[in-house]
């Protein structure tokens, strides 16, 4: 589903799968591949916004719970993208793949990166990114924020009207709250969570995050 000009957005098509974003100007970026069961359908909803797998570039993620990276490797072979890890990734990886892999009974899926991002900015093509780490969900959470188009991908840190649990391996509740609070400051027109929907006006974001605060807050 193309949201702007160079944002589209593709929903989490069933159990230990997430959405899917892409940002694409000239070079493309995909953040969050899945879970590898549904990469076949993420793949056909691509085409039929007339995205293809090689013109990405850089696979990416908001955190290296299995949910959103077990599509990694299999995304790579099909469209020659690099993975590209956040340094915070690779520091947290015991605790956020193989410890949460073991907290649900699953076995980690080891993946390769070719490289690291920037911690702190990001270019696609003309489309400037700001990577901002917000733990508590996972220590390793980053979220990217593209200013111009007011985009936040914001993985599992919120969602439509909750927050990410802070019970797994690296979880904390309090660092979770600071995190929100911190994103709320910005300016946000689309809210682009890592699972169920998206908020696409700015009232509704605003909405959502006093919605959480009054609500959720409590019971973290």
């Amino acid at each position: 589903m193309k949201l702007t000009d160079n944002l589209y957005f593709y929903p989490e098509q069933g159990m230990l799968d997430c959405n899917t974003y892409v940002i694409m100007d000239g070079a493309g970026m995909l953040i969050d591949a899945g879970f590898v069961q549904f990469l076949p359908a993420l793949v056909k909803d691509m085409r039929q916004d007339g995205l293809k797998p090689e013109n990405i570039s850089i696979i990416t993620n908001t955190h290296l719970h299995v949910d959103h990276y077990w599509a990694n490797q299999a995304f790579k072979e099909i469209s020659g993208a690099n993975i590209l890890a956040h340094p915070l990734q690779r520091k947290f990886y015991d605790v956020t793949v193989i410890q949460t892999s073991e907290f649900f009974g699953l076995k980690a899926i080891d993946f390769t990166e070719d490289g690291y991002l920037d911690d702190v900015k990001l270019k696609v093509g003309g489309v400037e990114i700001e990577l901002i780490s917000a733990p508590g969900h996972s220590p390793d959470s980053v979220c990217f924020y593209a200013k111009e188009q007011k985009a936040l991908v914001c993985g599992d840190v919120l969602f439509d009207g909750n927050t990410g649990r802070a019970d797994l391996p690296g979880g904390n509740a309090d660092a979770l709250k600071k995190s929100i609070e911190s994103l709320s400051q910005l300016d946000i027109n689309y809210l682009l969570p890592g699972h169920m929907g998206i908020l696409r006006d700015a009232s509704q974001v605003k909405r959502n995050f006093d919605l959480i605060r009054e609500n959720v807050f409590r019971w973290l």
